[in-house]
């Protein structure tokens, strides 16, 4: 048995060993590559992790990757080494991030959790809101809010290249950004209410009401597949209208501005424009952004 170990270890093929110079030119050669990376990994990180020190970590793992390489296995080396060059990167983030898994984790969580609720209530979610949806606590939020705070690590060298509104993220929006925020809500209202009958009764029962799609479908006497289909309408309808007084070049242009279609739409548009003025939209929230009555429907927008 010996003896058949010690020959099979002795026909295996050696591997292959590339000289100094050949080891050089393919560092130098794929030293591009190590930038292509690190760009990739920056667009996907907080702005206080330097790009110097993800560069070093993947050229260093580009040196191991040349004096490692064996050609005869057939792997080609701008592969190899790219798997070698992304797990150096990601060992140097988890060296610099002094938060668990677990809180990461949670905070992911939270901010998921947090978005998708701006979007169905059209507002930032009180802790309550937030807290009942995770099934969890308002403790446990503000818990998980202050490990991830303490975990953030902010170099020095980070002053020298950002300022210190890139490296402190403000949570609350400014006056500016909330008078925004309000009047697109306000017009995201009166838009609803200006929807043909039909259309606005399916959009108001199953986003305001939450209703089921099978009651209003009962109530209307159709299928549910078209209550889908209208509540489809009535959103790229809603879409249209808002970009049409909030973002004019996002707004869509009819092919035949004189089709029955066209004029419809148009004089949707211009029913949201004679329904809402500034006070009327500011109206349907408060300083703070929240809505003075009932729920705000899922932002077709």
């Amino acid at each position: 048995m010996n003896a058949i170990v010690t020959n099979a270890v002795d026909t295996a093929p050696a591997a292959i060993v590339l000289s100094a110079a050949e080891q050089e030119e393919l560092i130098r050669t794929h030293m591009p590559l190590v930038g292509h990376l690190v760009r990739d990994m920056l667009t996907r990180i907080p702005n206080h992790i330097h790009r110097d020190d993800l560069t070093s970590a993947g050229l260093h793992a580009l040196v191991t990757a040349a004096r490692g390489w064996d050609p005869e296995r057939g792997i080609p080396f701008h592969r190899f080494a790219s798997t070698r060059i992304r797990g150096a990167i990601l060992d140097e983030l988890r060296s610099l991030d002094w938060a668990t898994r677990s809180v990461r984790t949670k905070a992911r969580a939270t901010d998921t959790t947090r978005q998708h609720l701006t979007t169905t209530l059209g507002r930032t979610p009180t802790a309550d809101e937030l807290a009942q949806a995770l099934g969890t606590t308002t403790n446990d939020l503000q818990r998980t809010d202050s490990d991830v705070s303490r975990a953030t690590v902010l170099s020095l060298q980070g002053f020298t290249t950002s300022s210190a509104d890139d490296l402190v993220t403000e949570k609350n929006p400014g006056p500016e950004d909330m008078l925004l925020q309000r009047e697109q809500i306000g017009y995201l209202h009166h838009a609803i209410k200006s929807l043909p009958e039909r259309l606005h009764v399916v959009i108001t029962e199953y986003f305001l009401n939450e209703r089921p799609m099978a009651d209003i479908a009962a109530d209307l006497g159709v299928t549910e597949s078209r209550i889908s289909q209208l509540r489809g309408e009535a959103l790229a309808l809603l879409k249209d209208g808002m970009n049409t007084h909030l973002n004019p070049d996002l707004a869509p242009v009819p092919e035949n501005p004189e089709s029955i279609t066209a004029r419809r739409r148009a004089n949707y548009y211009a029913n949201i424009a004679s329904n809402t003025s500034m006070n009327s939209r500011l109206a349907m929230t408060n300083a703070h952004g929240h809505t003075t009555f009932g729920r705000t429907p899922v932002a077709a927008a």
